[in-house]
């Protein structure tokens, strides 16, 4: 499938996020065709509501979400009922990828990586709000500032915001 413009794919993931006293889980909701990322949410919990809270702050910000395809591995949050009937009643296609083929995500997994390997999200935190501190300055930069070498050397929020 080709992509032609924002909000034609959303690729959703999660993440663990480690702190001194165990790991919280952030899930990002990451435009296709601009790489920004929409939504986010640090949860100390992997239950559902972590992924609702981010795909409430992406389906927000979006504009025209008609045709909106939401693509996510198999994890049981993005299987559930809930959540895919959140999908439905927005009227967003939903997408999975095979089991255990983390390559049908790569978009998301890569969005994971350059937010722990660029901006210092694999590190432990000493709490949970140091966390959510350090995660919304990358998320940031992330989107404003880091130029994309397949974005033509421009960043995310750029192309978003030029092409919606």
């Amino acid at each position: 499938m080709e992509i032609t413009k924002p909000n034609q794919v959303w690729v959703s993931d999660i993440t663990y996020i480690r702190t001194i006293k165990g790991f919280c889980y952030l899930a990002l909701i990451t435009d296709m065709y601009s790489r920004k990322i929409l939504g986010y949410d640090l949860s100390d919990s992997l239950e559902l509501k972590g992924c609702v809270r981010a795909f409430n702050k992406a389906i927000y910000q979006a504009k025209d979400i008609t045709k909106l395809i939401h693509h996510s591995d198999r994890g049981i949050q993005y299987c559930s009922n809930v959540y895919t009937q959140i999908l439905k009643r927005n009227k967003i296609n939903i997408s999975m990828a095979e089991e255990n083929h983390c390559y049908e995500n790569a978009m998301a997994e890569r969005v994971n990586g350059i937010l722990k390997d660029e901006f210092y999200l694999d590190q432990t935190f000493d709490n949970v709000a140091h966390a959510k501190r350090a995660i919304k300055n990358a998320i940031n930069l992330y989107n404003e500032i880091r130029f994309h070498l397949s974005l033509n050397f421009k960043t995310p929020n750029m192309v978003y915001k030029l092409s919606a």
